[in-house]
């Protein structure tokens, strides 16, 4: 397996699998998933406590130990807080909850999951709002971040990270941390390629892992809307896909590792799980990469279509899903 060493420090795999996938699939399945990627050559897997299977991936990686087919160094283990988690404390029991489901001593990396304690019922429909849903404040993020530092500090993670952030957001609270964040998770695939948070994390030494990398044609029905762009039938994907003669989901992971950025594909299907794996674990400068112009012509393919939006995460007042987003420029519900 091929790696990247982060600005850091921090070495980890170019590709990890996702777990995210209780919504259609159950927590058994995911977890089998795992196991098969585990023995395929996954050594990255991106875990959090709101998936809803953490215990059962703890099973497969105490098993995995047990047998020898590779050791806990070997791995890098990632979860994340919950919204519902955020307050004072909180954060602390959220991890050892987490490190006991996943039978682990320590993560590798633990992150806030969303940047405000907006919290929705697991599995719940895209009209759901929660009335106690507030507007973002760097005051409440810092409470829950200054949990991370702490869990930091104590060896619970060796590093500590943010996700679905923006630029206006970053540079509210990245002044106040003790510990800065040396990973960030953002939606990146060629469809959505947030260039500008993108260049923003990686001057600041922050490593790009990036969710939904072929657009997350599993995502659950919430986060579907019409005029979603999908991926796979763009034609710039589907043509250098015909030229390098491979599926067009793995022309978006190269693409993904080439530009910097670690790609978290997800699937349950065993030949998918393989292909997504072998595209990008292979040094991808020496083994059929995409060439410059190929990367020239998907920078250009942009469409800017989030399709993670977090809508059941808005407040009262707010105008919609693009208030989450600051897509004006400030952070919405504050005036800043």
């Amino acid at each position: 397996m091929e790696t990247i060493v982060t600005a850091g420090g921090a070495q980890l795999p170019r590709v990890g699998m996702g777990t995210f996938g209780s919504d259609k699939y159950g927590a058994d399945r995911v977890s089998e998933a795992a196991a098969f990627a585990l023995r395929a050559g996954y050594r990255m897997f991106d875990c959090a406590s709101v998936y809803g299977n953490e215990d059962r991936i703890g099973r497969v990686l105490a098993d995995a130990f047990a047998e020898g087919v590779c050791r806990r160094e070997d791995l890098f283990i990632v979860s994340k807080v919950w919204n519902d988690m955020h307050g004072e404390g909180m954060a602390l029991r959220s991890v050892a909850k987490s490190l006991s489901d996943l039978r682990l001593d320590y993560l590798d990396a633990y992150f806030l999951h969303w940047p405000f304690p907006n919290y929705h019922a697991p599995g719940c429909d895209g009209d759901a709002r929660n009335p106690d849903s507030i507007p973002f404040s760097a005051d409440r993020f810092m409470t829950a971040w200054r949990q991370l530092e702490e869990i930091h500090g104590r060896g619970q993670a060796r590093y500590i990270g943010m996700s679905n952030m923006t630029t206006p957001k970053l540079e509210a609270v990245l002044p106040l941390c003790r510990v800065k964040p040396s990973l960030i998770e953002m939606e990146l695939h060629p469809a959505f390629q947030q260039p500008a948070l993108f260049d923003y994390c990686v001057a600041r030494g922050m490593q790009p892992i990036g969710f939904c990398p072929i657009g997350s044609p599993s995502r659950p029905e919430r986060d579907k809307a019409a005029g979603d762009v999908v991926d796979t039938e763009m034609p710039e994907v589907v043509n250098i896909a015909e030229a390098h003669g491979i599926h067009p989901a793995l022309v978006c992971l190269k693409w993904s590792a080439q530009r910097g950025a670690i790609p978290i594909p997800f699937s349950v299907k065993e030949p998918q799980i393989l292909a997504n794996l072998r595209c990008v674990s292979e040094d991808p400068l020496t083994t059929d990469p995409l060439t410059d112009e190929e990367m020239r012509t998907l920078a250009a393919a942009d469409k800017e279509c989030r399709l993670v939006k977090g809508q059941v995460f808005l407040w009262e007042g707010a105008r919609g899903w693009e208030d989450l987003w600051d897509m004006d420029g400030k952070i919405e519900g504050t005036g800043r």
